[in-house]
């Protein structure tokens, strides 16, 4: 992992080339989770680089090798998009393929409504109409990062994140206040206007990200493919889902 700063933050990030002048697949990741968690551990970066990809991937601000803050307000997704354009700045990219996992998904998004220019497809993996109306209430999960007694848990998605966030050894502080602001939520109006070829991918197990083809059905250029059998986490590594993004890359090139 390498490093760059933009916006008062160091971020660590992955460039892993496949050939001279290959096509570029930006990777953002979901919340509590990391580079090496949400795309190298499930096999993403070999498999896009197999594909004839150069892949960059980078943790988000709060979360990895990434410097952290305890304000809420860093967190908003326009200001986490802007660290992704950064990102392709800083390497020269002008634009790229951009798929977002969850959290990374609606900062996907808000990175083609803020620099159109750099985005020439998108896929969401595990983030549907919740993108539009929400993902239930999430208020527990900042209360089950900060207790200090995991044991006194009772929310069963609070449950989930924090055994999932010291799983990956993070700032538990800094996930607190990204999970405040980050999922601020994209009007029906703004996602219609997301031109770009857009594939959304969505476990039938998943009980967060809600339903694809509800959301794929407000664009105007986007298709939805059902991860059968899988809920949120499972989905990430999915090999069908692989094959599937495999193909759209392949119908929408650069």
């Amino acid at each position: 992992m390498q490093t760059f700063h933009h916006d008062g933050f160091d971020l660590a990030y992955l460039d892993s080339p496949a050939a001279e002048d290959a096509p570029t697949v930006l990777l953002i990741h979901g919340f509590a989770s990391s580079v090496a968690i949400n795309w190298v551990n499930p096999g993403w970066i070999e498999t896009l680089n197999e594909g004839g990809y150069r892949v960059v991937a980078f943790d988000n601000r709060g979360h990895g090798q990434s410097s952290k803050s305890y304000e809420k307000s860093d967190y908003v997704p326009a200001r986490m998009a802007d660290d992704a354009a950064a990102l392709l700045d800083h390497l020269g990219i002008e634009t790229a393929h951009v798929f977002g996992y969850s959290m990374g998904a609606r900062i996907s998004a808000v990175l083609a409504l803020r620099h159109p220019e750099r985005v020439a497809t998108l896929v969401f993996g595990g983030l549907g109409i919740g993108m539009v109306e929400g993902v239930g209430d999430w208020d527990p999960i900042a209360e089950a990062l900060l207790v200090e007694d995991s044991g006194t848990i009772d929310h069963p998605r609070g449950q989930m994140f924090r055994a999932f966030a010291e799983q990956t050894k993070s700032d538990r502080k800094a996930l607190a206040a990204c999970i405040e602001t980050s999922r601020e939520l994209i009007s029906e109006a703004d996602i219609a206007r997301i031109a770009q070829p857009t594939l959304i991918g969505v476990g039938t197990r998943d009980d967060i990200a809600g339903s694809a083809a509800e959301l794929a059905g407000l664009m105007p250029n986007a298709e939805a493919f059902s991860i059968e059998r899988r809920d949120h986490m499972q989905s990430v590594g999915d090999r069908s889902f692989k094959t599937r993004v495999l193909q759209f890359l392949k119908d929408h090139p650069i």
